[in-house]
């Protein structure tokens, strides 16, 4: 395929990520299993061109803006409050279900190389971080969970990375230690965390002197690459290295940003998300034609393949609930000696953590660059497919109804130590209106800004009757921003008319029409 015809290739692949977005959003689906079906419908069509995917280049190109996606809107507090369930996922599992699905393949398909199983169990191990977000973005868990399932997203990848490297040579070569491995496991680690923290500084000393919102944004575009090629030109962990410099990001946008900065960066952010995510999945679903046409035309090759694959398929599943549900028993032991530890998890949280297990883009790329000569590299490259097939159209698509089911669908545990956001912004207001209020005092008692002060002394007792009766100002509340809605179109409307008759510049509608979209914004939020 020629360059001019790859690239028309790419914008039908996003015209049909529009059409599936539309179609999923209308039938209620995931939009992860839209795309997938929605590819793997055109790989059968005659006349798409075979894909072949560069697994270095998938990695390389869709992986570091993912993540550095996900840490950046990480909320530290949370993550580092439950550092230790997230470790035990994003290790303890991936481990535990390398193990297992390596055994169980053995057992099947007994002539396979048992650093080839392991292989196998590596690759499909950790649940994918594209996955999970794509999933969790449409639906609302106690905060807890959410910080489990995307802290676990963020690093099991690095885990599942480094027990496939493992593996593999192992294969190769026929040699492994276990001590070796624990200690080149730790190293990548630690060097990992390092070179992303290092590259986020840097980054941030940057973005700081940088008063152009659009060379602050490109920053933020280049840094997850430079983390992540940074980290594995190191030979250090290129996953670790992103999450580390998107969480150090993250932390300090709020302070060394400009609201523009970071108004923009958001929306610039959220749209590259929403291609790349797109593009991941309708890639893994093209990818069918070539998985298929490895197992070539032998009926019974396929037929021999499909309880071995069903079988990995089912351990993913099933390990994760065992490795969750095993490690929930033995907290509840541990609380019942120490019952000051804190309550113990609900059979709900444990059921949907346990079936929260979608697969993507790593493992694909992951078995994607297993070495030619490896043996068993075609039935590792079905059950690969296979595993992301369900876990992403049965686990992702039925997820929501679960988590509906089970009655956790907007519940949130709110730590009673911190302020609702109604008592927050009467303390706000209350700021603010210290700071005027010494501003405008003159010497001899009279005041310079009255009109100023008299606007937020007014929004100051507001916000606090607001605080302490909620229920009774809401309706007040929503009436007054559907006003403020109705007053904001009639001035997008005046604009607009000044504009088609000639009598304001294109500048100025710019400006007095961004005005506009903030107060909107904020208008819209506030009515809910």
């Amino acid at each position: 395929m020629s360059p001019v015809g790859q690239l028309e290739f790419i914008l039908c692949l996003m015209l049909a990520v529009l059409a599936l977005a539309l179609v999923a959003r209308r039938l209620d689906l995931p939009p992860a299993a839209a795309f997938i079906l929605g590819g793997g419908v055109l790989a059968l069509v005659p006349g798409v061109p075979a894909l072949e995917l560069n697994p270095e280049l998938v990695l390389v190109l869709f992986l570091p803006p993912l993540l550095m996606s996900g840490a950046y809107f990480t909320v530290w507090r949370e993550f580092r409050a439950n550092v230790a369930g997230i470790l035990l996922l994003a290790v303890g599992a991936v481990v535990f279900t390398t193990l297992l699905v390596g055994v169980v393949t053995h057992w099947l398909l007994p002539g396979l190389p048992w650093a080839v199983c392991f292989a196998l169990g590596a690759i499909v191990s950790p649940p994918d971080a594209v996955a999970a977000e794509a999933v969790l973005e449409r639906l609302q868990l106690p905060s807890r969970v959410t910080a489990l399932l995307q802290g676990e997203s963020l690093l099991n990848d690095a885990a599942g990375l480094v027990l496939f490297r493992f593996a593999v040579a192992a294969a190769l070569t026929g040699s492994f230690s276990i001590g070796d491995g624990a200690v080149t496991f730790g190293l990548l680690a630690v060097g990992g965390v390092a070179v992303g923290l290092a590259v986020g500084w840097v980054g941030m000393a940057v973005l700081r002197r940088l008063d152009d919102t659009q060379l602050a944004i490109t920053t933020t575009l280049l840094l997850p690459w430079a983390s992540y090629i940074g980290g594995e030109h190191l030979h250090v962990s290129g996953v670790l290295a992103t999450v580390a410099c998107g969480m150090l990001l993250g932390w300090h946008q709020h302070a060394d940003l400009s609201a523009g900065t970071r108004i923009r960066a958001h929306a610039f952010w959220q749209v590259l998300v929403f291609i790349l995510e797109s593009l991941v999945f309708i890639l893994i679903g093209l990818s069918l034609r070539g998985v298929l046409s490895r197992l070539g035309s032998a009926a019974e090759a396929t037929e021999a393949l499909l309880l071995p694959v069903a079988a990995v398929v089912a351990t993913v599943i099933l390990s994760r609930f065992v490795w969750v549900f095993g490690s929930d028993l033995l907290r509840r032991l541990f609380r019942r000696w120490r019952p000051g530890s804190g309550p113990a998890p609900s059979f709900a949280v444990a059921t949907v953590m346990s079936w929260a297990g979608m697969r993507g883009v790593v493992s694909l790329a992951a078995a994607l660059a297993l070495p030619e000569e490896l043996p068993g590299r075609d039935f590792v490259l079905v059950a690969t497919f296979g595993v992301i097939l369900v876990t992403v159209l049965v686990q992702g698509g039925t997820l929501g109804p679960l988590i509906r089911r089970l009655g956790l669908d907007g519940a949130e545990e709110r730590d009673p130590s911190q302020l609702p956001e109604e008592v927050a912004w009467s303390r706000v207001a209350q700021a603010q209106l210290a700071v005027v209020a010494a501003a405008s005092r003159q010497e001899d008692g009279t005041e310079r800004h009255p009109r100023l002060l008299e606007q937020y002394g007014y929004r100051a007792r507001i916000s606090v009757n607001y605080a302490a009766n909620r229920d009774i100002y809401r309706p007040d509340e929503i009436a007054h921003f559907t006003v403020v809605l109705q007053a904001i179109q009639a001035g997008r409307a005046e604009i607009l008319r000044m504009h088609r008759a000639g009598e304001i510049h294109d500048h100025v509608l710019a400006a007095l029409e961004q005005e506009l979209d903030l107060q909107q914004m904020v208008a819209e939020l506030s009515r809910g």
